[in-house]
C-alpha cells in the first residue's frame, strides 16, 4: 500500500504521484468529491485504479495511503 501525493497541477487537474515508482498520472475520476466525502476509487490516465479511504474534503496537496483497486 504505497503513499501517494495528490495535488492540483497548473492546469487545475488532480495529479496522483507515487514516489516509490516516480510515477505521476492525471486523475480521470474520483469516486467521492464533495465537501463531506472525498476519496474512494481513483482512476488514473493510464487506466490503473487505486482506492483511498474516504475522508472529509482535504486541503491539497495531501499525502495518503492508497491500494490498488481490487486488492484484498
Amino acid at each position: 500500500m504505497p503513499s501517494v501525493m495528490i495535488r492540483r497541477n497548473d492546469a487545475g487537474q488532480l495529479t496522483f504521484y507515487i514516489a516509490k515508482k516516480d510515477q505521476e498520472e492525471i486523475v480521470v475520476s474520483l469516486e467521492h468529491d464533495s465537501p463531506e466525502l472525498w476519496g474512494g476509487e481513483v482512476t488514473l490516465g493510464d487506466g490503473s485504479s487505486y482506492f483511498i479511504e474516504p475522508i472529509p474534503q482535504p486541503k491539497l496537496p495531501i499525502t495518503v495511503r492508497a491500494k490498488r483497486a481490487g486488492e484484498a
